[in-house]
């Protein structure tokens, strides 16, 4: 009977094959499986750098260390020393070096304790990944995987993993991060001595670090230059200049270009955990420099009036790229002024930026003409009052001129006509995210500031503008939706295809107008201060100031550039004088003055417009009664756009200065004109900026006046308005003051409260009244029994909640 151990024996002699490929394929098997994957997990620096790759900006990994994401290409100087001086035969060993290994081995017995571990270039990137204690077997170990290696890398792969995780001393690691940190330049620009002494610095960084240990660096470093001598790399001059170099003293500080874009990508790789942590942007180095020269100038200039903090930004319309970015002063030392708030990203209420937008919107869907009269007096819609910025009116206004002088009485009438609903919508489709509620919550606020938008987007909408105009020709009259999208800083390497469609988001000759109306953008007061800051090029722009003069704004355009700028606090205090055209408007144009000079403007897109006859006074599409029209070309939405309403037939005597009807005048004598009329309330306002507008002649004594001869009207309150009249000091509550407009001049009114005369007026018709809260009754009686009513609700509180 066999025992157990000849049983064994006697299976292993007639299984003998099988058993060797079972344990030759386990050992393959673990031999290819042997390597970590990822090789390197270790966190790496965010890293940025310019259209040219140099860099802006970096952070320190997670771990505390400076590690720059591996770069795919080795500097040859940096590769010629490294093997020069750790790896001889690195080009031709399979991972491991026997005669190295042996020469370790001999030293070792010799010395009788560990001098040299025979570890080649590719076993130490072993050590690294897998940070193996060393031992006996953890050597064989690296052995086997620095094998494994080679099979799967290239030679020139595994000194880029070398030299992106090697230890360079304190907390830097990577040749990159060392680079910068001790010579403050990249590694392709470092000479023969400063790379030597980088690549003596692994071999033992926690011995040899710059600042400390200097001759024993020294002595490596110049070891390593003869040792480069020896195999005919460099000559013994060279060698010897190189020696003469000083060595690396204590870590400089990194360069901060843009650290607000850092940021940005930061936050947005860890948003979208992305792999590398490095990125090409599109950044041009010099602009940045000057841009955030300009910043700091102004922002010296602002800080005594308590104004902290001014971010701009710089886009190129074909691409969206953006071309300098910075989004606040950069002062860490003074952490009162929160530099570091990445004000470009920051939703902050845009004053009246959005006007354009809207203007655009109102011509795309032929709601009005480029110059269509907008009605520009008191206002109160369900409760909202909106102001102009100097308080007073035009009565009515050309629509490009309300909004080159940015007035908020006719933007409101404008939004009210298009709705609110729809701006909204736009704004969203225009790719503004910072709308996060409803559109009800805005009302008709949203085009005066009422919600919030970023520096980001409203640049990168203007550049949207500009983009689809500029492609009009290119495209044949069609449209890309792509022209629509969001600023990009970082390199582009996909193309996307055009889509072309019929229609657009907004028409280009829409654009066009909206852009020509802000080539010269003025203020109500100072309506020639733009003239100072004219510049070389033609430039389309905009400014906004937020309520409570929290916020400055300007963005301007041109056909290849979009220039905007933010100023205010980041606190959100406001400060007197804070408005965009003081503040803000000085910087854009600096800015632009930076840029490449153009003379060129955006092609005036003809095929998207038709030649019609426009009223000369009232901007509107003429009709019969309109007399010496201008042949205009407008956007092909116009042709049903509204026909000119303030034109009217009037029935005159001989003298022309009595209306008469048939009813006192023989028929043969009546005089027919065209007359431009306006109502009562807009003709009190505009006929005193208008100094050529003729009021409507009065009838004649003995004509009967017709009923419909709307001669009154009550400027405020409007017919069913809801008002709130506040408390006095004393308690009791205020008069309410009411406003008409009578067409005739010296007419007497007389005025009537829930049917009680409490006076009359003549020529300037105002009148104060006592009302309690509820609803009221006014009613208007003038001189020829011409009556008028109008009725309104006095609130008992003032309602915080109502939207309009």
């Amino acid at each position: 009977m066999k025992t157990p151990a000849k049983r064994y024996l006697y299976v292993f002699k007639t299984k003998r094959p099988a058993v060797i490929s079972v344990v030759t394929l386990s050992l393959l098997v673990a031999f290819w499986f042997c390597l970590p994957k990822p090789l390197f997990d270790t966190p790496t620096s965010y890293v940025i750098e310019d259209e040219q790759g140099q860099l802006l900006g970096a952070t320190i990994a997670t771990d505390g260390q400076w590690r720059f994401p591996a770069n795919s290409k080795v500097p040859e100087k940096f590769k010629v020393c490294i093997i020069a001086f750790e790896d001889k035969r690195f080009m031709y060993h399979p991972g491991v070096d026997p005669l190295a290994f042996g020469r370790a081995i001999r030293q070792n017995i010799k010395a009788k304790h560990v001098t040299s571990g025979g570890s080649t270039l590719t076993m130490q990137v072993i050590r690294l990944a897998t940070k193996h204690k060393r031992n006996l077997w953890n050597k064989l170990l690296e052995m086997a995987m620095a094998v494994r290696l080679e099979v799967g890398y290239s030679k020139e792969e595994i000194l880029t993993l070398y030299a992106g995780n090697a230890p360079f001393g304190s907390n830097v690691v990577g040749l990159e991060a060392a680079c910068w940190r001790y010579f403050g330049r990249t590694p392709d620009q470092l000479s023969w001595g400063e790379m030597a002494a980088m690549a003596v610095l692994p071999n033992s960084p926690a011995l040899v670090h710059p600042g400390k240990n200097r001759k024993a660096l020294l002595r490596k470093r110049n070891s390593l230059l003869d040792r480069l001598v020896w195999n005919g790399t460099i000559d013994s001059t060279t060698a010897d200049l190189a020696k003469l170099e000083p060595m690396p003293d204590n870590p400089v500080p990194l360069p901060r270009s843009a650290p607000h874009l850092l940021q940005r990508f930061r936050k947005e790789h860890l948003a979208d955990k992305g792999n590398n942590t490095r990125t090409r942007t599109t950044i041009k180095a010099s602009l940045q420099e000057q841009v955030s020269d300009i910043v700091e100038r102004h922002h010296q200039l602002l800080k005594a009036n308590g104004i902290n903090n001014m971010a701009a930004v710089v886009l190129d319309v074909e691409s969206g790229a953006t071309l300098a970015y910075v989004g606040n002063i950069s002062h860490p030392e003074d952490p009162a002024l929160e530099s570091d708030v990445d004000v470009i990203g920051a939703p902050r209420s845009p004053g009246s930026t959005l006007k354009p937008l809207l203007y655009a919107n109102m011509m795309h869907d032929g709601l009005i003409l480029p110059n269509s009269l907008i009605p520009d007096i008191p206002t109160q819609i369900a409760g909202y009052h909106p102001e102009n910025f100097d308080l007073g009116y035009d009565g009515a206004i050309p629509a490009s001129r309300a909004l080159s002088r940015s007035l908020n009485v006719p933007a409101v009438k404008m939004l009210q006509k298009f709705k609110y609903e729809r701006f909204y919508d736009f704004l969203k489709k225009e790719g503004m995210t910072t709308l996060n509620k409803p559109a009800d919550h805005y009302g008709l606020s949203l085009i005066l500031g009422g919600g919030e938008n970023t520096l980001w987007e409203l640049s990168g909408a203007y550049a949207n503008m500009a983009r689809v105009l500029n492609h009009h020709p290119k495209y044949k009259g069609q449209y890309d939706p792509a022209d629509y999208h969001q600023p990009v800083y970082q390199k582009r390497t996909d193309k996307v295809e055009s889509q072309l469609e019929k229609n657009g988001l907004l028409n280009a000759s829409a654009i066009y107008y909206t852009l020509q109306a802000m080539e010269e953008v003025m203020r109500p007061g100072e309506e020639m201060l733009w003239q100072q800051f004219a510049s070389t090029q033609r430039v389309a722009w905009k400014t906004g100031t937020s309520f409570g003069f929290r916020d400055g704004w300007a963005i301007g355009i041109t056909p290849k550039y979009v220039v905007g700028v933010w100023v205010g606090n980041t606190t959100g205090e406001g400060r007197p004088d804070l408005t965009g055209i003081k503040t803000a408007a000085p910087a854009m144009f600096e800015i632009f003055r930076l840029l490449p000079l153009t003379r060129e403007w955006f092609p005036m897109p003809v095929s998207a417009m038709a030649n019609i006859k426009v009223c000369r006074q009232s901007g509107f599409r003429a009709g019969g009664n309109c007399d010496n029209p201008d042949d205009m070309y407008v956007p092909k939405a116009g042709l049903k756009s509204p026909v000119c309403p303030y034109h009217q037939l009037v029935h005159l005597d001989r003298t022309e200065k009595y209306q008469v009807n048939a009813d006192c005048e023989d028929v043969g004598a009546i005089v027919t004109k065209n007359w431009f009329v306006l109502p009562p309330s807009t003709e009190y306002y505009y006929r005193t900026k208008n100094y050529q507008y003729k009021t409507l002649p009065p009838f004649r004594a003995g004509c009967p006046v017709p009923g419909n001869s709307n001669t009154m009207e009550l400027i405020y309150p409007r017919d069913g308005a809801s008002v709130y009249i506040p408390l006095e000091a004393d308690g009791q509550r205020g008069r309410m003051i009411c406003n008409a407009a009578h067409r005739q001049a010296g007419m007497k009114v007389f005025w009537h409260l829930d049917e009680k005369y409490i006076g009359q007026t003549t020529d300037r018709h105002q009148m104060e009244i006592l009302a309690a809260p509820g609803n009221h009754v006014i009613t208007l009686v003038d001189a020829n029994s011409n009556e008028l009513t109008v009725r309104f609700k006095v609130e008992e509180k003032k309602s915080g909640s109502d939207k309009p």
